[in-house]
């Protein structure tokens, strides 16, 4: 007889920020892992860059002009609403992680304190179900505008980590298509993926059956939401981004495969809110039978990846 430490409860909570608002996303994000927390889940999973939110305005104010003052007053604004670990920002997050007893994959848009604390960098982070933060990752390779406000990151945080029996990485949004990222975390026992994006459904609908019929693991696609309403008034140049937004610009996605690549959850749009299941480890056990990616279906012999995971940093100080 096997106890109940091979399931797992899953929150997807596919929310909209409130945009480039640290403060109150943050609020917002704790309701949503409060409830995740007394519903009985052991982790809730937010989309990519949703503290304080993506930046929509790159493709709707020439995000490209050069020495554009536009341009600069935007991403000064998502710098003053960006997220300092050390400086504290989400230790409430932590606290309330630890209460709850519920583990935490967040994205956020970081500002490094090691990488001189001014460039941005799209983070996931892992916090566990003690409240402390295991794995920092900076997505490696921004996608097309994202590159002119993220920075590039590092393999620093290519890690998985121990859930209930699960062994669970995820990576940001593109990163996903990727095939050597999603190779270094096979290769470390991951069967529980984690794949975050900001929106929308065309980037969850495919990669994600695909992902869980290669790893044959559960793989977890959440999305944020945004829609026009969702700009606060705030908001610099609020005028020249609505005059060029569509009425809805992400419309979520998120959902859940299991290791065959079928349907736990099918994709979700255009709804806000909590969405659950459980998921059997044996299901994994079963499916490897057959196919083990970086198992009994590999050949380290002929093809083998090398993974730096040292954290990038231009100063190193000796004192």
């Amino acid at each position: 007889m096997m106890n109940n430490s091979h399931l797992l409860n899953i929150a997807l909570a596919q929310i909209s920020p409130v945009w480039l608002n640290k403060h109150k996303t943050i609020d917002k994000i704790k309701g949503y892992i409060a409830e995740a927390g007394d519903k009985g889940n052991d982790l809730v999973v937010f989309g990519e860059a949703l503290l304080p939110g993506y930046p929509f305005w790159l493709g709707l104010t020439n995000g490209a002009e050069w020495n554009s003052k536009i341009q600069k007053e935007i991403h000064a604004h998502y710098i003053r609403n960006s997220v300092q670990i050390e400086a504290g920002d989400i230790d409430d997050i932590c606290a309330l992680a630890k209460d709850k007893n519920i583990a935490v994959y967040l994205g956020m848009i970081e500002r490094a304190q090691n990488r001189g604390g001014h460039s941005l960098y799209c983070s996931l982070v892992y916090i566990d179900q003690l409240g402390e933060i295991k794995s920092v990752h900076r997505k490696l390779q921004p996608t097309y505008d994202e590159r002119l406000t993220w920075s590039p990151g590092d393999g620093n945080g290519l890690q998985v980590h121990s859930l209930k029996g699960f062994t669970v990485g995820g990576l940001n949004c593109w990163e996903n298509w990727m095939p050597l990222p999603r190779t270094a975390l096979y290769g470390q026992g991951e069967n529980l993926h984690v794949a975050v994006w900001p929106g929308s459904v065309r980037n969850t609908h495919d990669i994600t059956r695909f992902m869980a019929k290669e790893g044959r693991s559960f793989v977890v696609s959440v999305s944020a939401l945004m829609r026009k309403e969702d700009f606060p008034k705030d908001t610099p140049h609020l005028d020249l981004i609505l005059e060029n937004a569509p009425d809805v610009l992400t419309d979520g996605g998120s959902c859940i495969a299991g290791p065959d690549g079928e349907w736990i959850i099918e994709p979700i749009v255009n709804n806000e809110g909590l969405f659950t299941a459980t998921i059997d480890l044996n299901r994994v056990f079963e499916e490897r039978q057959n196919f083990d990616v970086c198992g009994h279906y590999s050949r380290p012999d002929v093809t083998k990846l090398t993974v730096n995971r040292e954290r990038q940093s231009v100063v190193d100080f000796t004192d």
